[in-house]
């Protein structure tokens, strides 16, 4: 008889082959969170390191422009990722069920904003808002809208900022809407369109149940893009016009690296976390099949 390999055999060798990735993950991932948390409870000086508890988080609940900034965190998270989530489930709808070379033309025209430069598509995008010159502004005089700054107005930049991000970010929905709805079995959709089902009722009761994980995937993955959201501000807006603008990431950088306040930096990168989980754990009890509830 063959002499059984004992290393292989042996439960804890597997542990062995996702080490370098988990000490990876552990130094570079769990480790600096850690490490900001006990930055946000320091005040550092060149000459010391102080703790002073809760005192950073104070500060950033009494200025006002660090709660502006949370109010338009909270505007693109859920204005992007309903947009996205909706268009992307529209036009996957409209296509996924054609041949397959219509349908890689499709996705095609839609994935080409996800994969261009973030840099360029915001250069490019800056270009045709330009108040002065831009495509933008000399459609809407031919159109009798007049002409304005969209940049530069506190009740649009918002809206301009979340289209921008939806444009960028709706070819991935798109791409991975058409690829759970290819899984979904044929005979299923043809004996709900056989029964008298429209194409409404097919997608209501049918596909949207079943794309659900895909759901949940895009609007977590659409969370902590929106909370990340950095280069579209920058090269945009720069934050403003008077902080209108500005998101908790930049926010974040501009204490960072501007201001030299570290350790405020770091509760805002806190605070940052702890939203994403709020904001997380009821989208996968939404989206998990009993409801969160145990059965």
């Amino acid at each position: 008889m063959k002499k059984k390999n004992t290393y292989l055999n042996n439960p804890y060798t597997g542990y062995l082959f996702i080490l370098p990735q988990f000490l990876f993950f552990a130094v570079f991932t769990i480790y600096p969170v850690f490490e900001g948390f006990r930055i946000s409870l320091y005040k550092t000086t060149a000459v010391q390191n102080t703790f002073v508890g809760l005192e950073n988080y104070i500060t950033l609940f009494t200025d006002s422009v660090f709660l502006r900034s949370v109010f338009n965190t909270l505007f693109l998270v859920v204005v992007v990722t309903a947009c996205m989530l909706f268009f992307g489930m529209l036009i996957s709808v409209a296509v996924f069920d054609k041949n397959s070379g219509y349908i890689s033309v499709i996705r095609g025209c839609y994935y080409l904003p996800v994969i261009v430069s973030t840099v360029v598509m915001s250069m490019v995008w800056k270009f045709l808002l330009n108040p002065a010159n831009g495509l933008i502004n000399y459609l809407m005089k031919n159109a009798g809208m007049g002409t304005g700054n969209l940049l530069g107005n506190p009740d649009t930049v918002l809206w301009v900022i979340a289209f921008v991000t939806v444009v960028a970010s709706v070819g991935q929905a798109v791409i991975m809407y058409v690829a759970s709805m290819g899984g979904i079995s044929g005979d299923i959709l043809e004996a709900a369109k056989v029964d008298g089902a429209s194409k409404f009722q097919r997608t209501i009761h049918i596909i949207i149940p079943l794309t659900k994980p895909t759901t949940l995937y895009l609007s977590v993955t659409s969370v902590i893009s929106m909370l990340k959201l950095f280069v579209i501000i920058q090269l945009l807006t720069d934050g403003g016009p008077n902080n209108s603008s500005m998101t908790m990431m930049y926010y974040l950088y501009r204490n960072a690296f501007s201001y030299d306040k570290k350790n405020i930096a770091a509760a805002v990168g806190v605070m940052m976390f702890i939203l994403a989980v709020i904001m997380a754990i009821p989208q996968f009890r939404s989206m998990s099949g009993n409801g969160g509830k145990k059965k």
